[in-house]
């Protein structure tokens, strides 16, 4: 399993840097770039309600993960609710030790922030914040993820990263910012995923170390 997935990263890879990537950011290959890791055991989360507004204008997350550390820029502006709840649940651990449980072709994304590692968790409350009519999911979009019933705009924990272009999807999902550094591990993440399609299961486990929050 390991050879397979190590082949479709070099693969990748080539693909990246032939779309005009930067070689530095391109996805690592060969023996693996990703740790070796286990599936973290379920937590139970049971959180009151966050904050309504974040605590800076200007905020970054620090995604370390067992691929690589990704940077994302929250978009305190335009999601003010939705980025102070994600500020809530990083400084309470929430998504410490927990999977990637989804990566999905259709749409393009990467998935995670489920406590209990099943794509069904969330932390114990919910918010609603719908996106500006113009969203558009594209390429290194963040947005939170929610189930098809459920008002445009709710959210809990679980987040997504587009990997694609444009994941065509409809301006329902609260915006939660941008990547701004390590697309390349989120391409490298996206290659656990089955290339058939069939499970939206990676292929092994890939894993969320920590969330941090900064200013700036």
């Amino acid at each position: 399993m390991r050879a397979l997935i190590a082949s479709l990263l070099a693969a990748a890879t080539l693909a990246f840097i032939a779309c005009g990537g930067e070689a530095d950011d391109a996805p690592l290959a060969v023996d693996g770039p990703c740790e070796s890791v286990e599936t973290p055991a379920p937590k139970d989360v049971g959180l009151d309600s966050p904050p309504s507004r974040p605590s800076a204008k200007k905020l970054t997350a620090t995604v370390e993960t067992s691929c690589g550390t990704i940077e994302i820029a929250l978009d305190t502006k335009e999601s003010p609710k939705t980025t102070a709840s994600f500020e809530y649940l990083a400084e309470n651990g929430v998504y410490d030790d927990t999977a990637w449980h989804r990566i999905a072709l259709a749409p393009p994304v990467i998935q995670g922030g489920d406590p209990t590692g099943g794509g069904t968790g969330g932390p114990g409350y919910s918010i609603d914040e719908p996106p500006p009519a113009g969203t558009a999911y594209t390429k290194g979009v963040v947005g939170m993820a929610k189930t098809e019933v459920e008002p445009p705009g709710r959210s809990g924990s679980q987040f997504f990263i587009v990997t694609a272009a444009d994941a065509g999807l409809p301006p329902i999902y609260a915006l939660l910012g941008e990547v701004t550094k390590g697309s390349g591990v989120v391409q490298t993440i996206s290659q656990y995923g089955d290339p058939t399609g069939q499970t939206e299961t990676p292929l092994e486990p890939v894993v969320i170390h920590s969330v941090t929050i900064e200013e700036g």
